[in-house]
């Protein structure tokens, strides 16, 4: 071997180490949507693939007897500081570390979890923090799946709920702690906007009065911020602990794949790990994949998005036709609504409600009358959405629930995508005819 041959070899062998993943450049710390294209992930331990491979495989081999031991230490939490390495997808796998080490940059979180669909995430987050005994209290309405699993579900098992509505003042939510705090409260549990109201809730008042009324151990605040996140909305700095998301909706973002994450501190990420180790729910490895090329367009998605339902609801509020248009960008100047909007939001979103004159039948005829909007159930999709929340969604809602939260017959809700607007508006024109 002559010695240029082996200083190219050298050089080859240099140049292909792992990197550490680059937050910052010159003391500039890079924007989220610049360490989506890479963050976590390092071409060459894939052969140089520029994007990761799906791993497809059910079990990882380990390098030697001693690391499977300390694997499983880490496991089982007899040796603090958590699992070494990979060993089972049914705990985690390449795809998904990737994918988590992602979704926590967007709103600072310690850790995250990847889960397979929102419902798996925020059931083992209930399965995880509450026991036999113990009280969740929650705001309200919540999305009609997790009202099922608080009440229904886990009330078999012993569990209790008190509730206040989203848009509740402190006094309001102080008067709901200071009845739970007679028993054990395990959890707070919010959803901000409400679903599908649009409700915000003010978490900073929750979180005062949370720390106020407890004065020992406090219940984790968790709230579920699929509607405005993570580009909108990033609860954590207004108080919460955890952040629970359908990533089906603008993380996935193109409807093609179901799944959920949950993002907080590595204590309480760590606690829900457990469980999730334990049945099951995480994520598979395509789906994965899926999520980290979704997650490189995501500013761009929500941003077109939300100006067009700027422009969508500019001409819908004026129509002859149209009752009510409960979007966040028209709320009341000095009203309470707009202060937590003014302090938790950096945009108003594109899932909105829009109230028309008259009611079911009003309701159907304009979606049946749709060209472009198509009449399917979720929100965050590329293309504009539109369903009956109350004939729908929140079917199974009691009906008087659903007439004390303003779930009515005349409620349609509307997901905008990232269509042109102008004609967008005028299927939205062309539809309202019918009505």
């Amino acid at each position: 071997m002559t010695d240029e041959t082996e200083a190219e070899l050298t050089g080859a062998t240099a140049r292909r180490r792992p990197k550490a993943s680059v937050d910052k450049i010159g003391g500039r710390e890079l924007k989220p949507s610049t360490m989506m294209m890479g963050h976590g992930y390092d071409p060459v331990l894939s052969e140089g693939s520029l994007k990761p491979p799906i791993f497809l495989t059910s079990t990882f081999v380990f390098p030697n007897a001693a690391a499977g031991k300390r694997h499983f230490e880490g496991v089982t939490g007899k040796r603090p500081g958590g699992a070494d390495g990979l060993v089972y997808s049914r705990f985690n796998g390449p795809n998904q570390e990737i994918l988590e080490d992602r979704l926590g940059i967007w709103e600072g979180a310690e850790d995250a979890l990847a889960f397979s669909s929102g419902m798996s995430a925020i059931a083992t987050l209930f399965l995880s923090m509450v026991k036999p005994g113990d009280t969740i209290v929650h705001s309200g309405p919540l999305y009609a799946a997790t009202e099922t699993l608080i009440a229904r579900i886990l009330g078999r098992f012993g569990v209790h709920w008190l509730d206040f509505p989203a848009g509740a003042t402190r006094p309001e939510i102080d008067a709901v702690l200071n009845r739970a705090a007679s028993g054990n409260v395990a959890l707070i549990y919010l959803e901000s906007p409400a679903n599908p109201t649009n409700a915000l809730v003010d978490v900073e008042a929750v979180a005062a009065s949370r720390d106020a009324i407890f004065k020992g151990a406090k219940p984790p605040i968790a709230i579920d911020n699929t509607f405005l996140g993570p580009l909108w909305a990033q609860p954590l700095k207004q108080g919460a602990d955890i952040v629970v998301y359908s990533l089906t909706k603008y993380a996935g973002g193109h409807s093609d794949l179901v799944a959920g994450g949950v993002l907080g501190s590595k204590e309480h990420i760590n606690t829900i790990r457990l469980m999730r180790n334990t049945i099951g729910t995480i994520c598979d490895p395509h789906t994965a994949w899926m999520l980290l090329r979704s997650l490189e367009t995501l500013e761009l998605r929500m941003s077109r998005a939300g100006e067009n339902a700027v422009k969508v609801c500019e001409f819908l509020r004026t129509h002859p036709k149209v009752e009510h248009v409960g979007y966040l960008g028209f709320l009341e100047e000095g009203s309470r609504q707009a202060d937590i909007y003014n302090r938790h939001c950096t945009g108003a979103g594109s899932t909105f409600s829009l109230y028309l004159k008259g009611g079911e039948k009003e309701a159907f005829a304009f979606l049946d009358s749709l060209k472009i909007a198509k009449l399917a159930v979720s929100l965050g999709g590329t293309e504009t959405l539109a369903s009956h929340p109350a004939g729908m969604t929140h079917l199974s809602v009691p009906e008087a629930r659903k007439q004390a939260l303003g779930i009515t017959d005349n409620l349609v809700r509307i997901s905008i995508g990232v269509e042109d607007a102008d004609d967008l508006i005028a299927d939205f024109e062309e539809a309202l005819q019918a009505v």
